[in-house]
């Protein structure tokens, strides 16, 4: 499996607004300048996220953008999703209920596609945004200027 662009940029987009949104909406021009981001394309991965309830947009005079919900319950999964789509690497009709396979009864292989699709989306679902935020602090005080660490 291999994210798009969608699904990275997305996601440091993401990371940075849960970061930066506790005291105010945060614009895309700031995003976009923390994280080294076209606005265009972060205006694009917004509305993909706002459509799937992760975001919200404030309008007016200090608007931006701010989490739907609280960081805590969105996972990587649901982030990657509303950007990528599904996530399973191997699509097999043996796995459908309905799937017209012919080879399905006798198929071992969709076993392996199965625990494959299982395990990528086990993965991505027990990562929570609050989990890479609180990462990301840590990061960003293990430099040698230590000053604006909260710890």
């Amino acid at each position: 499996m291999k994210l798009s662009t969608k699904g990275r940029y997305g996601l440091r987009a993401l990371i940075d607004l849960a970061q930066y949104s506790a005291e105010a909406p945060v614009s895309i021009t700031s995003i976009s300048a923390r994280q080294d981001l076209s606005e265009r394309y972060l205006e694009q991965l917004m509305s993909m996220l706002k459509k799937a309830g992760l975001v919200r947009s404030v309008r007016g005079a200090g608007g931006g953008y701010v989490l739907a919900k609280d960081m805590a319950e969105i996972s990587v999964g649901d982030v990657l999703r509303a950007l990528e789509g599904s996530l399973e690497p191997v699509e097999c009709a043996g796995l459908e209920p309905d799937g017209e396979c012919k080879a399905s009864d006798h198929c071992v292989t969709k076993y392996v596609w199965q625990r494959i699709n299982d395990s990528i989306s086990r993965t991505v679902d027990e990562i929570r945004l609050d989990q890479l935020v609180e990462e990301s602090r840590k990061k960003q005080c293990t430099g040698l200027d230590r000053a604006g660490c909260k710890n």
